[in-house]
C-alpha cells in the first residue's frame, strides 16, 4: 500500500488521477533522524494532513508519541536535539502555591501553559522551553483574557452625546464590521 498526502492548498477538485500519480511517485519525507537514548526508539520525522511532526517509535497497532513541528522548524531541517526537545512536552515546570502542577504545551492553537483546567497562551514557541515556574505563576496570577483577544473595540469616531440618554456615542470596527454605540445599544452600519 502506497500512500502520499495531500497539500491543503490543493483544491479537491483539481486532483486528477495524473497529480495523484504525481503525489505518490514522489514519494514520502518520512525517515528516521536517530535512536532516542531513553527509550532506545526510533525517531521519525513525517509529514502528516495536519502538518509536519515528529514521532518516537514506529506504528505497530499503538499510538506512539508524536508533537508538531514549531514555527521555523521544517522536515528537511529538524535535529535530533530538537526532536528529542519536542517529544520531551509537556514539559513539566513545577506546581503553583495552591499545589497544582503547572506545565507549557503546544496544542491546536500554539504554544500554552495548563495548571488543572486553566490556560494561559504564550507568546512564541520558544518560551515552551523557557519559560520559568516564577513565569507561569504571574500568568496564572492574572485574569484570563478575553476570549478572541474581544477586549472592547477602540472608538473610530466619537459622534457626540446621545440627547435622550446622555452617553457618548461612538463608531466602532467590531466583528461583523462598523457600529454605533452608546454603550448600551449597538447598531450596525
Amino acid at each position: 500500500e502506497i500512500r502520499a498526502p495531500v497539500p491543503e492548498d490543493l483544491a479537491p477538485d483539481e486532483l486528477t488521477v495524473e497529480r495523484a500519480e504525481e503525489l505518490l511517485g514522489a514519494g514520502s519525507n518520512d525517515r528516521v533522524i536517530g535512536v532516542d537514548p531513553g527509550s532506545g526508539l526510533p525517531v521519525l520525522v513525517r509529514g502528516g494532513r495536519f502538518g509536519p511532526y515528529v514521532q518516537l517509535g514506529e506504528t505497530n497497532g499503538g499510538k506512539p508519541k508524536t508533537q508538531s513541528l514549531l514555527d521555523g522548524m521544517t522536515l528537511d531541517t529538524i535535529t535530533m536535539e530538537q526532536a528529542l526537545q519536542l517529544l520531551s512536552l509537556p514539559r513539566m515546570l513545577g506546581t503553583d502555591v495552591d499545589g497544582e502542577a503547572i506545565e507549557a504545551t503546544h496544542g491546536r492553537y500554539g504554544p500554552y501553559l495548563k495548571k488543572g483546567s486553566d490556560s494561559r497562551s504564550l507568546d512564541h514557541d520558544s518560551q515552551l522551553f523557557s519559560v520559568t515556574l516564577d513565569e507561569a505563576r504571574a500568568l496564572f496570577s492574572q485574569p484570563k483574557p478575553a476570549r478572541g483577544g474581544a477586549r472592547g473595540a477602540a472608538a473610530l469616531r466619537e459622534l457626540g452625546t446621545d440627547p435622550e440618554s446622555g452617553h457618548p456615542v461612538s463608531v466602532k470596527e467590531g466583528r461583523f464590521g462598523p457600529y454605533v454605540t452608546d454603550g448600551v445599544t449597538n447598531a450596525s452600519l
